[in-house]
């Protein structure tokens, strides 16, 4: 079906579930208030670059997940976003019952999820003949370690599932796996759903766990911040002294609607998604640039029209330049802020995380600053929001992720 571009979209539920607060409130105190997420691992101690990571805590997700049975096919990823859901439909005001089960959808971004080290420890163990592992003792053995439904506990797709079989979600089921632009394409997704009439509602945003010992094995050390006498400001975006990333967890859901369905039920709005750009360049630059343009003109917006950007704000030298330089390219001295300042790099949920950041700063009037922020970077020629928040003088903001592969997206969004 054509896309009806006159249908507005808005979001009406904000879940979050992330390392500077589960659930809105506590979420935008920590931004108020200035505290970081980041601090020392619980349960790792090296002295290696994986030594300092932004923790979900206190999360508990007995209060969240339904069935609870369901924990036992989930992993860290599959629960932080399934309580995010659970939180951004309340926050709706949305339970059983209050929509038709064809027309709610569910759109996630996720990562690769993957498995803990002692979950095939037996299998390992039984492979070892003697001193080395033994190939040939896999298929014999291994099926009779391992949790029958053990796989279902590690497919990104499982999210979208766990999310739809709870609220008996019947409509558009998907998952985007896009490493940083995850989140923002799957909003982006859902609204273009919306848009071609096939659902009323979507629980839509991203989920995402970069701190597990097999993820951070995987994934490697390189980018990694070394700043480990004070892990609260180790993450600092666009700052000259910046030396790279901090890891992390978090989700964040929102549930998206039509403005006419939600003024229907006489929901209350926190923001209106006017336009948004997608795009893929060898370049980093170019590809944000690119995503910039486009979110601008399918907003029908100026650059002058935007109050502030939500910048992607990786703390990497070489990432930040290329956001920096493209950002002043397309939209001159707009202030910027950066939340991943507060919580690090959380893989796929970054962008619906971040989003929050901006979408909650309509309610309150007023935009985070961006922490750790002391000292310019002539390389980064951005107007960076420090000091003290901004009292918005435009109510719009564009939120922007890449990827270091040239993946880009960028999102505008407006007061309700």
């Amino acid at each position: 079906m054509p896309l009806d571009r006159s249908k507005e979209i808005v979001i009406t539920g904000v879940g979050l579930v992330t390392p500077i607060g589960i659930g809105k409130e506590a979420f935008w105190s920590s931004l108020a208030n200035q505290q970081s997420g980041v601090d020392y691992r619980r349960r790792i101690t090296s002295k290696n670059c994986f030594r300092i990571a932004a923790e979900v805590k206190d999360f508990e997700p007995k209060q969240y997940i339904r069935p609870r049975k369901s924990l036992k096919v989930m992993c860290r990823e599959i629960q932080l976003g399934s309580a995010a859901a659970r939180i951004a439909m309340e926050d709706a005001g949305l339970g059983i019952g209050d929509y038709e089960p064809d027309r709610l959808g569910v759109v996630l971004g996720g990562d690769l999820f993957y498995c803990d080290p002692w979950d095939l420890e037996d299998v390992y163990r039984n492979c070892n003949a003697s001193t080395h592992f033994e190939y040939d003792l896999y298929g014999e053995r291994a099926m009779s370690d391992i949790y029958p439904l053990w796989m279902l506990k590690h497919l990104p797709n499982m999210s979208s599932c766990h999310i739809s079989i709870s609220y008996d979600a019947r409509g558009p089921s998907n998952t985007i796996v896009s490493e940083e632009v995850s989140s923002l394409n799957a909003i982006i997704e859902s609204a273009h759903i919306i848009r071609r009439g096939g659902a009323d509602v979507i629980m839509t945003g991203g989920t995402s766990c970069r701190i597990g010992i097999t993820t951070m094995a995987f994934r490697g050390e390189i980018d990694l911040s070394r700043r480990f006498e004070e892990p609260a400001s180790a993450s600092r975006p666009f700052e000259s002294s910046r030396d790279g990333m901090v890891i992390g967890e978090g989700s964040a859901v929102y549930v998206i609607e039509s403005r006419e369905h939600a003024e229907a039920r006489g929901a209350n709005i926190y923001a209106r998604i006017l336009g948004y750009g997608q795009n893929f360049h060898r370049q980093v630059k170019i590809a944000t640039r690119n995503s910039i343009i486009s979110a601008l003109r399918s907003a029908s917006v100026e650059p002058h029209d935007i109050g502030h950007v939500n910048a992607n704000g990786r703390s990497t030298v070489s990432d930040d330049c290329f956001e920096a330089s493209a950002i002043n390219q397309t939209l001159g001295a707009v202030p910027v802020t950066a939340p991943k300042s507060f919580f690090g790099y959380l893989g796929a949920g970054s962008g619906a995380v971040e989003l929050a950041a901006s979408v909650l700063s309509f309610t309150h009037n007023e935009v985070p600053l961006t922490l750790n922020y002391e000292k310019p970077d002539p390389d980064c020629p951005v107007n960076v929001i420090h000091k003290e928040p901004l009292k918005p003088k435009v109510p719009t903001a564009i939120v922007l992720n890449q990827t270091p592969l040239g993946q880009a997206a960028a999102l505008v969004i407006g007061s309700p």
